[in-house]
């Protein structure tokens, strides 16, 4: 385990891991600063070749990344990631259903038919939900990273995430992350130990919402079972949102 380090040394161990440009918000009342300097960025990385990153200053994730690079250096591991070749996305989300639809139906079979639910009762997400702490009081600590990427997809090799519990492996994120851009202009955007927030330039039109629902509820099945409940609900919400959640427990 690390030592518990002052937020200082942590936004400079983070920054230095990083190796990019690097703007560090501290906790504040007013979010609109960081929501301003995000936009911005998107629109200046389009130009300049790199996606801005939200990445929230958090121990246990400085620690998850520490633990995917144990046999590698940070150059070696992003490199590694960066040549590998993907699978894909869509692949990966349909053999991961049918896997789960089977479990499910084996060992409760009323289960699959509750879990659709019907197509309402879903809320938009107009705001990134992991930005301000629990109370809502305030942010918690964050730097915008200007990561040094052709496509959004490639953040993952500058912030591995996953391969724990139920979440994805990180070649998995990066696989899923390209289909749903190409898929949808859905592009990484915050990053806390275990949380993963896209930012979409509309929401999936009604047609398509039951169908990214349920690859939603493969890629992250804890936002319908601790969540909203259902998969209808899910895409209810999906039809009116400009951002994806994704928590994993």
């Amino acid at each position: 385990m690390r030592e518990n380090l002052k937020i200082e040394d942590q936004v400079e161990q983070l920054k230095e891991y990083l190796g990019c440009p690097c703007t560090y918000f501290p906790p504040m009342a007013d979010d609109q600063p960081i929501l301003d300097a995000y936009r911005q960025a998107r629109v200046r990385g389009e130009k300049e070749g790199f996606l801005p990153m939200l990445v929230a200053v958090d121990e246990i994730l400085m620690e998850c990344f520490e633990i995917s690079g144990e046999d590698h250096t940070t150059a070696q591991l992003r490199q590694e990631l960066l040549a590998a070749p993907l699978g894909s996305g869509k692949g990966f989300l349909q053999k991961w259903l049918k896997e789960m639809k089977e479990e499910l139906e084996e060992d409760e079979p009323d289960y699959w038919a509750q879990l659709m639910g019907e197509v309402s009762g879903g809320e938009g997400i107009d705001r990134f939900l992991s930005l301000r702490d629990f109370d809502g009081k305030k942010t918690v600590p964050v730097v915008l990273a200007e990561i040094p990427v052709k496509h959004p997809w490639e953040v993952f090799a500058y912030l591995p995430f996953g391969g724990w519990n139920e979440c994805p492996a990180n070649e998995d994120h990066m696989a899923v992350a390209k289909y749903w851009f190409e898929e949808h202009g859905a592009v990484p955007a915050l990053m806390t130990h275990d949380v993963l927030e896209y930012s979409l330039p509309a929401p999936v039109s009604q047609e398509k919402a039951m169908e990214v629902a349920w690859e939603q509820f493969t890629y992250c099945s804890d936002i319908v079972e601790q969540g909203v409940g259902t998969v209808g609900a899910l895409a209810d919400g999906l039809a009116q949102s400009n951002f994806w959640y994704f928590w994993w427990d």
